[in-house]
């Protein structure tokens, strides 16, 4: 039998089923004197095609602190999986799409404000766990709505985890302690990055819309779904706000970029988000008072990188931003085009650019000097000065590493025991 094509698996699962401030980077909410004297700060890594989160020092030379297997009940959630002929569809569709040939194991994850246990979100298993950073037990786990779970983000208390299922266009609040569900968020097609605001009353969430077809000609665009930002009420979880950047980049001549938000961050006051699109080699600001695209920053094209569309991962040319805690400087993951660069938030002029091999995240280290990009190319991590932008050191890490966050873990944590 002739070979199934990843796009046509997917065109197969669907047919069957019909179907503010700066973001929380950070894996964990502060905690409290008496916590914090027992804890050490550290980057937890999620290594997407290992099932394994590599955690390591949150700044200086950051060294390996120790790993997690984020799927110790592989087995029965595969059976499960086998058991059922569409979970089996959209697993192994994913694998061929958005998973390159791999299972999606990892991709986001936080700890909880004691450091006791890291939740993290599991694209081809559809659900979120916590799993206990002593034993590797799991405490809780969560199924989502459809079959595919995305970012997650927590809010600034620590006390919620919001998970994007991406299949079902919803993005559940969770208890990061019980894991029970608190609401729920109707979203745009394929939910995708989420940021709670500083105080916690507000969620966004940022619709991407079909990002594993062909059809990825300016002409075309219509084709990939409804993409919006949804902004929630974060205690009545309704709806209070669409922003749909398709007007906003119509207004300024941009009828042919994509409306689909990617990664975004906001500045510390929360006036202004950065934020990417599909294709695009570079991002905008957007001023929030004003509802307008202020400024628009085109990024250096990697002669190398092929401007056919059909050949970006997931359509994303680039993909992670993340601002210095001063709000001075962004920092770019570059993927398609194998840099990172340091951007001067005043005038918008990149530093140098550093090579990666297809940077897939942008974080802030610890001390807030340093931006940390997942290398998911080479399986490394690297560090970026944000004073000089030029790189100060890598680190191995496992296959495929994709988000970056900062959590904690206990003073003596070397890894789970399980």
């Amino acid at each position: 039998m002739p070979a199934i094509r990843p796009r046509h698996l997917c065109s197969m699962a669907a047919a069957l089923v019909l179907t503010v401030t700066a973001p929380a980077t950070a894996a964990t909410a502060a905690t409290g004197p008496s916590d914090a004297a027992a804890l050490r700060e550290g980057l937890f890594v999620g290594n997407n095609w290992d099932g394994t989160a590599d955690v390591i020092k949150a700044s200086g030379d950051f060294a390996k602190i120790g790993r997690i297997n984020v799927i110790p009940d592989k087995d029965a959630r595969m059976a499960e999986i086998n058991a059922n002929p569409i979970k089996w569809i959209y697993f192994m569709a994913i694998r061929n799409s958005v998973g390159e040939g791999h299972d999606q194991f990892v991709d986001d994850m936080y700890t909880t404000p004691d450091g006791s246990s890291v939740v993290v979100s599991r694209p081809s298993f559809a659900d979120v766990v916590s799993i206990d950073l002593a034993t590797g037990d799991i405490n809780w786990r969560f199924p989502v709505s459809g079959y595919r779970s995305d970012h997650m983000t927590v809010s600034p208390d620590g006390k919620r985890v919001a998970v994007s299922a991406s299949t079902s266009n919803t993005v559940h609040v969770l208890d990061i302690v019980t894991g029970k569900q608190l609401g729920s968020v109707a979203t745009a097609d394929k939910p995708h990055e989420n940021i709670f605001t500083k105080d916690g009353k507000y969620l966004w969430n940022m619709g991407i819309g079909d990002v594993n077809t062909a059809t990825d000609a300016p002409w075309l665009d219509w084709t990939k779904g409804n993409r919006y930002i949804t902004v929630v009420d974060a205690t009545t979880y309704e709806r209070v706000k669409v922003i749909d950047m398709r007007q906003r980049l119509d207004a300024i001549g941009l009828t042919d970029y994509s409306d689909a938000v990617r990664p975004a961050v906001f500045s510390p006051d929360e006036s202004k988000l950065y934020f990417q699109v599909s294709f695009f080699n570079g991002f905008f600001e957007y001023d929030i008072a004003t509802d307008k695209i202020t400024r628009t920053k085109t990024l250096p094209k990697n002669p190398a990188t092929s401007d056919d569309r059909t050949t970006f991962v997931n359509d994303s040319r680039h993909h992670g931003i993340s601002m210095s805690p001063d709000g001075s400087k962004l920092c770019v993951a570059g993927t398609m085009d194998d840099y990172a660069t340091v951007v001067d938030r005043a005038t918008l002029q990149e530093g140098p650019l550093v090579t990666a091999s297809k940077p897939y995240w942008a974080t802030v280290s610890g001390d807030g000097k340093s931006c940390v990009v997942s290398e998911s190319g080479t399986d490394q991590v690297t560090a970026i000065d944000f004073a000089t932008g030029k790189k100060t050191v890598s680190v191995p890490v496992g296959d495929h590493p994709q988000r970056v966050r900062l959590g904690h873990v206990a003073a003596d944590w070397t890894g789970t025991s399980g």
